[in-house]
């Protein structure tokens, strides 16, 4: 794996995480929505996913139509789809539950 990807995969994952923590904390507002501190956490790490997103977007291509560059070509498109990584040049990795007995 080369630099580049390992990067790109790394934003992915960075990006990923705090989508998960982001639907955390509003499950939780949900149910208090007044709580003063966990707003700011929701805005602060709501903040760095954007940037995040913005830059890989800017890198690599769009994880939102939002992010769409204003070009000629729709980008949107033209990305890659998630099910296709590298799934299909390499196999299920070793994480794969269904796939732990080996490949069938």
């Amino acid at each position: 794996m080369n630099n580049l990807q390992s990067e790109m995969e790394q934003l992915l994952k960075d990006i990923s995480i705090l989508d998960f923590a982001l639907v955390d904390f509003s499950e939780y507002l949900d149910t208090h929505p007044f709580d003063k501190q966990a707003i700011a956490y929701f805005n602060h790490y709501n903040k760095i996913r954007m940037d995040l997103t913005r830059q890989f977007s800017e890198k690599y291509y769009p994880l939102q139509t939002s992010f769409s560059s204003d070009t000629a070509e729709w980008s949107w498109g033209l990305a890659p789809l998630p099910w296709k990584s590298n799934y299909e040049k390499e196999g299920p990795g070793p994480e794969c539950l269904p796939c732990k007995g080996g490949r069938k």
